[in-house]
């Protein structure tokens, strides 16, 4: 499989409407940084920055320690000399929210950085976002009240913030919040959250049957506990293949993004009747961008255990959906900086992970980055920056979807929908070979031209990865990792990926 992003000289970029500028975040867990010192912190900085991410979206819950790593994240960021800003999302699965003291608790934790020189500011106020909170009342009648008394309006907090939460309601119902938000993150625009097994399984019933053969994205789709594939009741799984473009339309999809933006007009005259009416004040959108996720715990633990459909280059996809509409998008944040727990994370495996190790642990993702800052780098400034030099990156899960074990938290939910693979985006500075294998019998060759190609190969067990770029004859950027091999009998379930990269010197 391969396709090619245009250059930037030929895919119609939109400009933005009112000159402000648009920001990349990353969401941070402070609860995953116990062992930080303010090095780490200043690590973690230069490293985002030179990534082409503006900022850090500071996940806080409620450990006492916190407050403290905070101001550690804020200090380093003043001191190092970058334009770095930060900005305080309340995790309120966390933080407990039925009583004016427990607002208050909010308000002590988010006035000490208001007027901090690396503070994200809106609108001349401290951007404030959350994590969830759309059941929170604080003693109040109701949410809405509860929001707009005991934080938002509350005291020397009115004016102050610029509050745009992730509250998982229903975007028709965002007039309810007039008077309490100036914008909307939409935290599960990230991930093509609706493509579930059962999605896939209406899907395959709804179709009428055919002769054709073949598979759905390489997996196996379960419809009242009889296995569909082309080896097994023919005659139904030739209706699978029909699926796949519906299914490959949710990749990357602003589907939500635009239920969310419709919703959003509804506090448009909310905000003008605040700031007046010649303003070019509108409700902020904040999109997420994801490459992935997988959680892995028990029912005496968190009790997670899925997979979003992360398969088709998510990453990418959702990237060039987001620029291609980037002036719909104010800020992006990029899901996560270090969220193990959930496999999304792009920077390094530090910290103090939240038991996470044993899908973690050898998973190095930061050959993501380098995407991010190319991408980043287009929804910033409306123009795909040069490709100076040939890069690689490649990943892939560490077992087959279908491989069974005794890992007695169970296979994830919507595993049926992955394909084995290894997943590849090459960045050529000319025309070139791109030779992908996973044995050294199975090399397949690929054709690309300049700019960014998206490819990807078939994996089985006790493959590996290997790519090549190759022109005039020569080699010019050669990848492969010695630490990854497919496994076809692991010892636990791992829906993660280990992403590897290699750069033209």
């Amino acid at each position: 499989m391969t396709s090619q992003v245009p250059s930037a000289t030929s895919i119609p970029i939109p400009q933005d409407n009112d000159g402000s500028r648009k920001y990349v975040v990353a969401h941070h867990m402070v609860g995953n940084t116990y062992p930080y010192t303010i090095n780490d912190w200043a690590d973690d900085i230069a490293l985002a920055h030179a990534s082409g991410i503006d900022g850090f979206a500071l996940n806080c819950g409620t450990d006492e320690w916190e407050p403290a790593h905070v101001a550690d994240a804020y200090e380093a960021a003043k001191r190092s000399g970058l334009d770095f800003k930060m900005f305080i999302s309340l995790d309120m699965t966390s933080f407990p929210c039925g009583s004016p003291d427990d607002a208050n608790r909010l308000r002590e934790f988010v006035k000490p950085f208001f007027n901090h020189p690396n503070q994200l500011q809106y609108d001349s106020r401290a951007f404030v976002s959350t994590f969830a909170g759309e059941t929170c009342t604080f003693g109040q009648a109701n949410v809405v009240d509860g929001w707009k008394s005991q934080f938002v309006k509350q005291g020397d907090m009115q004016n102050k913030i610029y509050f745009v939460p992730a509250f998982f309601v229903d975007p028709t119902k965002f007039g309810d919040f007039s008077d309490v938000i100036d914008g909307d993150f939409n935290w599960n625009s990230g991930w093509p959250i609706k493509v579930t097994t059962s999605f896939a399984q209406d899907l395959v019933a709804s179709l009428p049957m055919t002769n054709n053969s073949g598979p759905i994205l390489g997996a196996t789709v379960r419809i009242a506990n009889i296995a569909l594939d082309p080896s097994t009741a023919n005659s139904l799984a030739s209706a699978i293949p029909a699926i796949e473009p519906e299914l490959t339309k949710f990749i990357g999809s602003t589907e939500t993004d635009d239920e969310h933006l419709k919703g959003l007009q509804a506090i448009l005259s909310a905000l003008q009747a605040r700031d007046g009416e010649g303003t070019n004040q509108k409700p902020v959108y904040m999109g997420a961008v994801s490459p992935w996720f997988f959680t892995h715990y028990g029912q005496d633990s968190f009790n997670k255990n899925w997979i979003f459909l992360s398969d088709q280059h998510l990453y990418a996809k959702r990237w060039e959906s987001i620029i291609s509409s980037r002036d719909q998008f104010d800020i992006i944040q990029v899901l996560t900086w270090n969220d193990y727990g959930e496999s999304h994370y792009v920077g390094p495996i530090k910290g103090a992970q939240p038991n996470s190790e044993a899908w973690v642990d050898g998973f190095n993702h930061t050959g993501w980055l380098e995407l991010t800052q190319y991408y980043a780098t287009a929804y910033k400034t409306g123009a795909f920056p040069t490709i100076e030099k040939d890069k690689i990156f490649m990943w892939s899960r560490p077992h087959p979807a279908q491989a069974k074990t005794n890992d007695p938290i169970g296979q994830p939910d919507n595993f049926e929908l992955s394909r084995d693979a290894v997943w590849a985006v090459v960045m050529t500075t000319a025309p070139s070979t791109v030779i992908l294998s996973t044995f050294d019998n199975n090399a397949q060759q690929f054709q690309v031209p300049a700019g960014l190609s998206k490819l990807s190969v078939p994996i089985t067990p006790g493959g590996t990865m290997k790519g090549t770029i190759q022109r005039d004859g020569k080699t010019v950027v050669e990848l492969s990792p010695k630490e990854f091999t497919f496994q076809g009998t692991p010892t636990s379930y791992n829906f993660n990926v280990f992403v590897a990269s290699a750069t033209a010197e």
